[in-house]
Formats: structure tokens, C-alpha cells, sequence
């Protein structure tokens, strides 16, 4: 049986990436490009300007992305992940096959259903 730290460190682990938005910023930017504010937009394009000014700021925080501001007018703020940002590429890489496998599960589970109820 696990202690309740190790339960601890599982949750401390998750807040740190998981939410709706979290995990596909990290995916944008585990690409290696750095991305500007308004490309990440772009690239998400349901996610509003606060929500994704918030979770950059807590990833930030973790040390999962790093915010570059360059000194010219008007400014140009650029985000990457970090070195220990790019720890996380295999989790998320795994979370990414399970969530396709589950997706085909759930598809084939309704198909099932379907013929069922038709028969």
C-alpha cells in the first residue's frame, strides 16, 4: 500500500499539467519551435487570452516553459518549454496512444450499440 505522500506527489504532478489546456500548450511548444502569445492563439483557437495568459504563467512557474521578452517597441514575448519541460515529451506521448485508443473504444463500443439496437 502507497503512503498518502506518494498520493501527494501524484497529485502535486498532475496540477502541474493537467486541465484542458495545459497538455495541448505543452504539446505546441514540445515541437521545439518557440511560439509567440498570438501564434498559441491561433493554434487554439477556442482557449481565451486569460485562460491562456493563466496556464502560461503557472507553467512558467514550474519551470516547465520560459517566457522571453525581447527589448524592442512594441515588445516581443516568445515561450518554449525548458529542458525539464521536455521531460515530460514520453508522458505525454503516452497519455496522447491511450486517449487514441480510448477514443477507438468508445467508437467501436457505440457501433456495437447501434447494430444492437437496430437487430
Amino acid at each position: 500500500m502507497r503512503k498518502n505522500s506518494d498520493q501527494c506527489q501524484f497529485v502535486v504532478a498532475l496540477d502541474s499539467i493537467v486541465g484542458k489546456w495545459k497538455p495541448l500548450i505543452l504539446y505546441h511548444l514540445l515541437q521545439g519551435k518557440p511560439l509567440r502569445f498570438n501564434e498559441l492563439r491561433r493554434l487554439l483557437p477556442d482557449i481565451t487570452q486569460r485562460m491562456l495568459t493563466l496556464h502560461l504563467r503557472e507553467l512558467e512557474e514550474e519551470e516547465i516553459v520560459k517566457r522571453v521578452v525581447y527589448p524592442q517597441i512594441p515588445p516581443k514575448v516568445e515561450y518554449s518549454i525548458t529542458e525539464y519541460g521536455t521531460s515530460l515529451s514520453p508522458i505525454l506521448e503516452t497519455l496522447h496512444q491511450w486517449g487514441v485508443a480510448h477514443v477507438e473504444r468508445k467508437q467501436l463500443k457505440k457501433e456495437k450499440n447501434e447494430r444492437t439496437e437496430t437487430d
